[in-house]
């Protein structure tokens, strides 16, 4: 039998700036929201703006859940692939700065 299929709400993009350097996102995350499955094209950094609980899908089925905390940054390099959704009982936060690729 298959598993039943979820729905889920979207989690909230805003776009703060936009350029040739970086784009800078704020992500907004009500329980049980995601992101939907995506591939970053560039490498990026959250910084975490709440606490939070994580739960990160990711290709062949795998998931693992990630903690995060206000204020603790990390980054990641271009190629992730996964969704994002927010496995905890409160709203969470992260604003998300993508770096574009420069040649030279």
């Amino acid at each position: 039998m298959s598993e039943p299929l979820r729905c889920r709400i979207p989690a909230v993009a805003t776009v703060q700036a936009d350029d040739d350097t970086a784009r800078v996102t704020r992500w907004d995350f009500p329980p049980g929201a995601e992101t939907g499955w995506h591939r970053h094209g560039w490498a990026y950094l959250v910084v975490p703006v709440t606490d939070g609980t994580m739960l990160l899908e990711e290709p062949g089925g795998a998931t693992r859940e990630a903690s995060i905390k206000a204020g603790v940054s990390y980054t990641r390099p271009p190629g992730a692939e996964h969704n994002v959704v927010n496995a905890g009982t409160e709203p969470f936060s992260f604003v998300e700065i993508e770096f574009k690729a420069h040649p030279g």
